[in-house]
């Protein structure tokens, strides 16, 4: 396994539950995962996803929230 102190260019990377990642620009994405168009430093990429990931819980339970919440 390699050290994180030696990759370069890394991609934010998210899945079908809205969980964002970051993950390693020349490395094949991860089944289940999909770029979301951002690469760059490790620092520039935790920072998008500090920008993009406002509300850490998996969509699956926002969405059940979101529902219960309109009485269905």
């Amino acid at each position: 396994m390699r050290s994180a102190d030696l990759v370069d260019e890394w991609l934010v990377v998210v899945n079908d539950e809205e969980q964002y990642s970051i993950w390693a620009a020349d490395r094949p994405i991860p089944a289940g995962w999909r770029a979301v168009g951002e690469q760059g430093s490790r620092e520039e990429c935790l920072k998008r996803i500090e920008h993009l990931w406002t509300d850490i819980r998996p969509k699956s339970l926002r969405d059940r929230i979101a529902a219960a919440a309109e009485g269905r």
